[in-house]
């Protein structure tokens, strides 16, 4: 698919494997690392690993966090990966509350004390898109099919409406939200094979579609 992504780099992902995949879709692929750079954008992919308030520090610092917020309000197709899944709701709670982008209400927070599985949640897991609600991300993909995760920490969001698909990990957890052109993804696509790479480029579709997005 022939389309232009900009990947957002604020020092706190591994950007190759990403830029790997979208180049393997056909993309068009740069790395943006200032306001300048995310505001030209046509399709925005905020990646990221490690913690949130690291990242959202270097966002504000840079400018690089009003810039996302201006674009994604824009209509800006948005896709976060990760912890970039993360920085798009109101708040984060790894060392305190810590405010995030606002683009999607709700909070982040930990699988909780005591959780009989493993923290982190690491390895294959399965993805339950909405029945209720089958979006497009999910075009030819299977009820189940097996995705790749590593993470501590998922969204609770406010509104149940942005929950476009769940996993099961000792309690149901948002694994994909979105609203609008907005849309976080809590796995790695990138590293997800055949199902990661069918639902990056059903995200490609929906973002180069002038027909709404939901």
């Amino acid at each position: 698919m022939t389309a232009s992504v900009s990947i957002i780099d604020y020092g706190m992902g591994n950007l190759a494997s990403v830029a790997r995949a979208f180049r393997h879709l056909g993309c068009e692929v740069e790395i943006v690392d200032t306001p300048a750079g995310v505001s030209r954008g046509r399709i925005l992919i905020l990646p990221g690993v490690g913690a949130f308030p690291d990242a959202v520090d270097h966002l504000a610092k840079s400018g690089i966090s009003e810039a996302i917020k201006n674009a994604s309000r824009k209509g800006t197709p948005l896709l976060g990966i990760c912890l970039g899944m993360q920085l798009l709701f109101d708040r984060g709670t790894e060392k305190g509350e810590c405010a995030g982008l606002g683009l999607l209400e709700g909070s982040v927070v930990r699988f909780p004390q005591g959780h009989p599985l493993k923290v982190p949640h690491m390895g294959w897991n399965q993805l339950w898109p909405s029945k209720e609600r089958r979006h497009r991300l999910f075009d030819g993909v299977k009820d189940g099919d097996y995705v790749y995760f590593v993470h501590s920490y998922f969204p609770d969001p406010n509104a149940p409406d942005v929950v476009l698909a769940t996993t099961d990990y000792g309690l149901s957890f948002p694994s994909v939200v979105g609203r609008g052109r907005t849309f976080g993804i809590q796995f790695h696509p990138e590293k997800s094979q055949n199902v990661g790479l069918r639902i990056l480029e059903n995200f490609l579709r929906v973002a180069t579609d002038q027909e709404p997005a939901g």
